[in-house]
């Protein structure tokens, strides 16, 4: 995999397939972006466990929190990464301790690992560096347009009103997923 550019069909692959995200990194902090994250996709219909050595037993985002990956009682489908570069390969060795393993590692933006992407390509898994699930999910929606920014992606497709009032965009046939 070209991991410079990663085209739309296999972010939404991605995406499609992923049921539950451990977010690795996740901050109790309500103003940092991976508390945005662990909220966002939980809204969208993922299952969200945040991971935090200090905030094990807590909860993040009104999100269960565990320690570390080996404490979710349940399958995760995708790892996305809020630490340091230098940190992730000893993230991808919990993850690969995991079983069932997860299908998709993801590093968000500003994290590179070349050596971790290979790894966990050779072990069977999706990867992903420098980018966003939320921003991703958003830009693929449309839903990222309400903010003003430029998806390349035209539409006639009005936003549907669902819960409370909220709108939100799919980004294709059958999402978000179902839990």
């Amino acid at each position: 995999m070209d991991h410079e550019k990663y085209d739309d069909s296999y972010i939404r692959g991605i995406l499609h397939e992923v049921k539950s995200v451990a977010i690795v990194g996740a901050s109790p902090k309500d103003n940092r972006p991976s508390h945005f994250v662990v909220k966002y996709l939980k809204e969208r219909g993922y299952k969200v466990f945040p991971i935090n050595p200090g905030q094990g037993d807590s909860e993040i985002a009104g999100v269960k929190a565990y320690a570390k990956l080996s404490d979710v009682p349940e399958p995760i489908d995708m790892i996305d990464v809020f630490r340091s570069s230098d940190a992730v390969p000893a993230v991808l060795d919990e993850a690969l301790k995991l079983s069932p393993r997860p299908k998709v590692f993801w590093m968000q933006l500003s994290v590179r690992s070349e050596e971790a992407a290979k790894r966990a390509e050779e072990a069977g898994m999706k990867v992903v560096m420098d980018r966003c699930p939320k921003i991703e999910y958003g830009r693929l929606s449309g839903e990222i347009s309400w903010a003003g920014v430029n998806t390349r992606k035209l539409s006639s497709k009005r936003p549907k009103r669902l819960e409370g009032g909220v709108q939100r965009l799919s980004i294709g046939q059958n999402f978000p997923p179902k839990s």
